[in-house]
Order: structure tokens, then C-alpha cells, then sequence
């Protein structure tokens, strides 16, 4: 079964990001991005995948895996153990999976000016994250200004503290407030 798994890589806008895109579903609905082993759940190709070096974050969207890697690994040997690690895990692996959802516990109690904005990142934004291994989250929105978070790839890129960032001020500028400032919220 193994064999007829094909897997596509393609670079993502973050030199330590790639996209491991499957012949296969990895996530039937909705995403999820691992920052840690203990974050995978019952998650098994996930925590496969934290067990080689170098891997430190992962993003399951569809049929594609983003991984995250630690700047000092290199991605020719890297690459041939996510393949085999991805070729061996899947057969076992059930796309249904279900991690816990904190994110729509969120989006469902938050204020309607942050829900208004998500809906506005939901139709603008969001897809072309996701299609980079990556999301974005809205955390605060006070006197203008907006807070927002990076998760999956988008978290280390470069061009999310730059062009990424530009664009969205400029989409919520038009579609929401002409005077909102929108900044990534420092990790803690």
C-alpha cells in the first residue's frame, strides 16, 4: 500500500518550511499545526514525524504536510527521511483524526469586531496561508489596532513580519477600517 503513495514536495515562501503534498488525505477537515510531540494527541503519523531530527514544527491541511525544520539541519537528508517516515505512517493512519478544537471554542466567544475580521482573513488571507503550511489567528483588537499570531510555517517565515503583514493591513484597511494597525503579537 506504501508503494502507491505519491508525495510532491514544494518550498513554501519560508526557506525552513516545506510542502509534503500527498497522493492521499492526511486531514479530512480542518487543520493542525504541532509545535511539540506532546501537542500530537493520538496523532501517531504526527508524532512519527517529531521523532527525526531537525523537524520542529508541523502543519496538516488536506492533503499536504508542512513541515517546519530547525535552521541547522540540512533538507537533502531531511527530506528522505520525512519520505520514507510519511511512506511507512501512512498506510495506519486515519485522515478523520480528531484533535481537540480549541480554535473553534474561540472564534465562537470572541468579540464581534474580531468575529468580523476573521470572516474577512477567512475569505482573503487564510487560503493562501494554509496553502503555505501556515494559518494566522486574530488575538486582540483595541483603538485600532490588531493583534494577530502566525502559526505552522508562516510563524518563522520572513516575509510574514513584511509583505505578508502589508497585505493584510491592506485588504482590513479596505474591506473593514481605514485606520487599523495590525501586529504580530510577540510569543510568550
Amino acid at each position: 500500500m506504501a508503494e502507491d503513495l505519491d508525495i510532491t514536495i514544494q518550498p513554501t515562501p519560508n526557506p525552513n518550511a516545506l510542502k509534503f503534498i500527498l497522493s492521499t488525505k492526511v486531514k479530512n477537515e480542518g487543520n493542525s499545526t504541532y509545535k511539540t510531540p506532546m501537542a500530537c494527541g493520538e496523532n501517531k503519523l504526527a508524532l512519527n514525524l517529531f521523532t527525526l531530527r531537525g523537524v520542529d514544527q508541523l502543519h496538516f491541511f488536506e492533503n499536504v504536510v508542512t513541515i517546519t525544520k530547525f535552521g541547522y539541519e540540512e533538507w537533502e537528508i531531511l527530506e528522505t527521511q520525512i519520505i520514507e517516515t510519511l511512506q511507512g505512517s501512512m498506510p495506519a493512519h486515519n485522515p478523520d483524526y480528531n484533535d481537540p478544537d480549541p480554535e473553534k471554542d474561540r472564534r465562537e466567544n470572541l468579540p464581534p469586531e474580531l468575529k468580523e475580521i476573521e470572516i474577512i482573513l477567512d475569505k482573503t488571507i487564510r487560503p493562501g496561508l494554509q496553502g503555505d503550511g501556515g494559518d494566522i489567528q486574530t488575538i486582540s483588537y483595541e483603538d485600532n489596532v490588531l493583534l494577530v499570531r502566525y502559526q505552522g510555517a508562516c510563524g518563522t517565515c520572513p516575509s510574514s513580519t513584511t509583505g505578508t503583514l502589508e497585505a493584510i493591513k491592506g485588504i482590513l484597511r479596505d474591506q473593514y477600517n481605514p485606520d487599523i494597525d495590525v501586529y504580530v503579537a510577540p510569543d510568550w
